[in-house]
């Protein structure tokens, strides 16, 4: 079994004060938060629009305001003779309405970027849904069974490596459904592999420990021993591996709403992309901007604390300090 830490904590705990011992940690563990709260914010008001069908502000054309600049880069507008509004109210009312900017059609970019975060966080949460299970569960089967159980799940997932994953994503998305279900189905269907190898190899350890030989010598059936006594041994790459897709699956659904094969009639943010890289030669920047932007903080925080938690849970690592 894995080593107990030295301070008599569990591992779990171990592990997250070796996490929070780092500033940078702390940092990208607010920003995953903040991310995940602008989510859920974007999620509610999606869904008050779709129960009350009405159209949502952030999709609403205003075509006499498009290609606005931030709020920071435009005059205030002067005031008008015998206007009762104080000053600072109207510098606020000013700097609040388009933080980021409007696209071509007059819609609010910030409010845009806040809904593409929501469908961010749908894709990496649905898909390691779909995902995880199917590694954990084979990975479990072949590395416990071994045999011709092993055998015919080497060869699967041998099979769905050797096959370009992002054409096997859009083949799926096309048969399935050119919107969301098609890009879970697609993502979640064919990156499993990596997670099923190294679950695979941790069990063909773990199956030589003392512990499941005493289990399998008290009679517990199989199932109960993989996956009540040996996977709770290996669920921290569960861990590390869902901190390290999740940025994974969100850049891929980026790539194919950029190829028009996502999500339809929702800003996602390969969507934003798209149309924003045709309006660069004109100076229209901030929609591309700002999207870029808010991708690369949230793979980057993703991408740091996958690391961190693979350090924090390398038991060769714990009581070295």
């Amino acid at each position: 079994m894995d080593p107990v830490p030295h301070s008599g904590r569990s591992l779990w705990g171990e592990a997250w004060g070796r996490i929070v011992q780092s500033k940078l940690n702390i940092f990208c563990i607010l920003v995953v938060v903040g991310y995940s709260l602008l989510a859920a914010y974007g999620g509610i008001v999606f869904a008050i629009h779709q129960r009350n069908e009405t159209t949502p502000e952030y999709n609403v054309a205003r075509i006499e305001q498009k290609h606005l600049p931030p709020s920071l880069f435009r005059e205030v507008t002067p005031a008008v003779p015998g206007e009762s509004t104080s000053g600072l109210v109207r510098y606020m009312k000013h700097f609040l309405a388009h933080p980021m900017g409007t696209d071509g059609l007059g819609r609010d970019v910030m409010q845009r970027t806040v809904q593409g975060a929501r469908i961010a966080f749908c894709v990496g949460i649905i898909t390691s849904l779909i995902a995880i299970p199917i590694g954990v569960i084979l990975g479990c089967l072949a590395g416990y069974f071994g045999g011709w159980v092993d055998d015919v799940i080497v060869w699967l997932y041998s099979t769905f490596a050797s096959i370009p994953g992002l054409l096997f994503i859009l083949a799926i998305a096309m048969v399935v459904d050119q919107g969301l279900l098609g890009v879970y189905l697609g993502i979640g269907l064919t990156t499993w592999v990596g997670l099923c190898r190294l679950i695979r190899g941790e069990v063909i350890k773990h199956k030589a420990q003392t512990y499941v030989q005493a289990a399998q010598v008290l009679g517990i059936g199989h199932l109960s021993i993989m996956f009540r006594h040996i996977l709770p041994n290996v669920f921290h790459i569960v861990v590390v591996t869902f901190t390290t897709r999740f940025p994974a699956a969100v850049s891929t659904e980026v790539i194919l709403s950029f190829l028009g094969i996502g999500v339809k009639g929702e800003p996602s943010w390969g969507i934003m992309i798209s149309s924003a890289r045709l309006q660069l030669w004109n100076g229209i920047w901030w929609e591309m901007t700002f999207v870029t932007i808010a991708i690369f903080f949230l793979v980057l925080a993703f991408n740091i604390l996958g690391d961190a938690l693979r350090d924090a849970l390398d038991p060769r690592l714990i009581g070295q300090e």
